[in-house]
């Protein structure tokens, strides 16, 4: 009975109930294996999603620059153009008598005692050039200088 209990179990029976467990066992790390896969999938994911906003956002920055940039540079261009208009209006004449005389004195005196000023405080400070000097003998020429030349038509 021994022997027939023993060929039993060591014979159909012993591998249906191994084969099954192994089975099982392959299925369960098979299982494994495959849930690690998707994690991993899912962090690569994750990543070049993150990437993938990063180059939006870099781009979307980039955009808003180019806005920005584009807005300063009309600015600049009106503010040059109303420049440009406010030298020209500087030499009409009204037809009224006193104020274009008014108008040919002042423009001159005016310039005059500013020019003396400025002179005046360069001298006191050694002649040393500040921003603002440079940027008054830039307005000074544009103004002064440019005025001629734009109105003798050499530009």
């Amino acid at each position: 009975m021994l022997t027939a209990l023993f060929s039993f179990l060591g014979g159909s029976a012993f591998r249906l109930i191994f084969g099954a467990v192994m089975d099982w066992f392959n299925k369960r790390q098979d299982h494994q294996n495959e849930m690690e896969l998707q994690r991993l999938q899912s962090d690569l994911e994750a990543a070049r999603h993150t990437r993938d906003m990063e180059r939006i956002k870099i781009q979307s920055d980039l955009n808003i620059k180019e806005v920005q940039i584009a807005g300063d540079v009309a600015e600049q261009k009106a503010m040059a153009d109303a420049f440009l208009e406010a030298v020209k209006a500087t030499g009409i004449k009204t037809g009224i008598g006193f104020v274009d005389a008014w108008n040919a004195s002042i423009r001159p005196a005016g310039a005059s005692v500013s020019l003396l000023i400025w002179v005046g405080t360069m001298i006191s400070v050694g002649l040393v050039l500040t921003e603002f000097d440079r940027t008054l003998i830039a307005a000074f020429l544009g103004v002064f200088v440019g005025d001629r030349i734009h109105t003798r038509g050499r530009m």
